[in-house]
């Protein structure tokens, strides 16, 4: 059986990660991964659907027995991405897509480094500004220290390997896809069909 690939898409806050990221599920069968937190369920969200939700003791223990691909604390809880179903997901065959921090990229990339990593930014910083203004939830201070973070974050671009520049949103979501697709088409991606075809001659 093929076995599946694993795709990172990071960026800013406002550079439409998460946008970007509903889109591609929604035009594919890439399955999503479902994050562990010590929070406490919002109304309408589902164990195993939204989160598993565990204590924080459970998650003390998850973390010793080495069960995250990244793990972080998030305004006093903590989030982490459990390896076993991802590596479940990518034996079966299929590919998994996270949308995630820089932080939880570098981390993934360190512990899967065929993970494949997609940075989304926009053309201008201006751009970016103007869309965290447009969410009128940014006070002054609060905006300059997202795009203050989102220099940093952009500064670790090595980390990655595409860059796209989220300006038309139609045209940024075909080229995430077409990412996709090229990755997936990838001769050491496909060995084992070209050798099952060598074969059957």
């Amino acid at each position: 059986m093929h076995k599946g690939s694993l795709f990172i898409i990071s960026g800013p806050s406002g550079a439409g990660k998460g946008t970007i990221y509903n889109r591609v599920i929604a035009a594919t069968d890439m399955k999503k991964s479902i994050s562990v937190t010590t929070r406490k369920p919002r109304p309408g969200e589902v164990e195993g659907v939204h989160y598993y939700f565990r204590t924080e003791e459970q998650y003390q223990q998850m973390i010793a027995a080495g069960e995250f691909l990244e793990t972080a604390e998030v305004h006093q809880n903590y989030y982490g991405t459990p390896k076993a179903p991802v590596f479940e997901y990518l034996e079966n065959g299929h590919d998994v897509l996270f949308d995630i921090d820089v932080n939880g990229a570098k981390s993934i990339k360190k512990k899967y480094p065929d993970a494949v990593g997609i940075f989304l930014m926009t053309p201008t910083w201006e751009i970016l500004e103007q869309r965290l203004r447009d969410r009128n939830t940014e006070t002054e201070s609060s905006l300059k220290i997202r795009l203050s973070a989102a220099r940093r974050e952009l500064s670790q671009y090595p980390l990655f390997d595409y860059i796209v520049f989220n300006d038309v949103l139609d045209v940024a979501v075909h080229e995430v896809l077409s990412i996709i697709a090229a990755e997936k088409r990838k001769i050491k991606n496909n060995i084992s069909a070209i050798k099952k075809l060598l074969e059957e001659n």
